[in-house]
């Protein structure tokens, strides 16, 4: 039965072996070390670089990542040649690539098709904080088979490159170095709005995290929490590098926290709180602001 499914497989392997000499295979094996030693020196001395140049780290984050994928093609070219193989054998070698991968590895071939349709179509790049699959994150690299992302809790999520093909993917940044950052705040519909919407102003524009050339916002309206009516005041502002996201936001709440308690804004009557059963605390004037 095997040689009905493939015939002549042992006599070929035998004349493929026979047709490599040990000079060839020894620089073909030199060819693919020197690539992965010169990758990885491009890698790092680039990362250095936007590690100094901060805004142009993105950028060039996005030139490794091609960098990777054209130094791995070019050295797999020179090690096949490096081979010196007859035009014969390379045929032979070609037409038996293509059936393993066809069938042993259609996922593997998938992903890298799918690798270098994400690197010409750019749905994403390195850098970009995006959504998929319930994950949240910053691309950390792209590579030949997987995405790799790192969530904000420094957990590394690897994903094939075939995921992005046929599920939906949500960029924050799309490429920028600087995002929109969303925040919520509630307060009671007996509090002063226009002055808790001033502190909450004056809170995101002080932070210096705050990237105050695009525009900013705080869009106020009425919402239910739980079975009380509420405020909600939401605040719309840009960071100026994805990587202050998380401190942005936590300097941005504690500032808006600490200014509703000194200014006596209240938040939703919930449980600890009835519009009508205390008395509220005298609002004052604010400072600053």
């Amino acid at each position: 039965m095997e040689e009905l499914l493939v015939p002549g497989a042992a006599e070929s392997s035998t004349n493929l072996i026979a047709q490599l000499n040990l000079p060839g295979v020894i620089s073909s094996i030199i060819v693919l070390a020197l690539t992965w030693l010169g990758i990885g020196m491009v890698t790092n001395t680039l990362t250095g670089l936007g590690t100094r140049f901060v805004h142009r780290r993105l950028l060039l984050n996005q030139i490794a990542t091609v960098s990777r994928f054209v130094m791995w093609t070019i050295g797999v070219v020179i090690a096949v040649q490096a081979l010196n193989l007859p035009s014969e054998v390379l045929l032979a070698m070609t037409g038996a690539l293509a059936v393993m991968i066809g069938f042993a590895f259609k996922d593997l071939a998938a992903s890298v098709l799918a690798g270098l349709t994400i690197i010409i179509d750019r749905p994403f790049q390195v850098g970009d904080r995006v959504s998929f699959g319930g994950y949240y994150g910053e691309i950390d690299s792209i590579g030949l088979r997987s995405v790799r992302l790192v969530t904000l809790d420094d957990n590394v999520v690897t994903i094939p490159n075939n995921k992005f093909l046929t599920e939906a993917v949500s960029s924050g940044n799309a490429g920028a170095l600087d995002m929109l950052i969303q925040m919520d705040f509630y307060v009671g519909i007996d509090q002063d709005i226009t002055l808790a919407r001033q502190l909450v102003e004056h809170s995101i524009l002080s932070n210096r995290y705050v990237y105050t050339r695009k525009p900013w916002n705080v869009l106020v309206n009425q919402v239910f929490q739980g079975e009380s009516l509420a405020i909600r005041l939401r605040a719309k502002a840009y960071v100026l590098d994805v990587q202050y996201e998380k401190a942005y936001e936590n300097d941005v709440t504690e500032r808006v926290m600490d200014a509703f308690q000194k200014h006596g804004v209240l938040p939703p009557a919930i449980l600890h709180r009835g519009l009508g059963g205390s008395q509220r605390e005298p609002v004052q004037e604010p400072h600053g602001t």
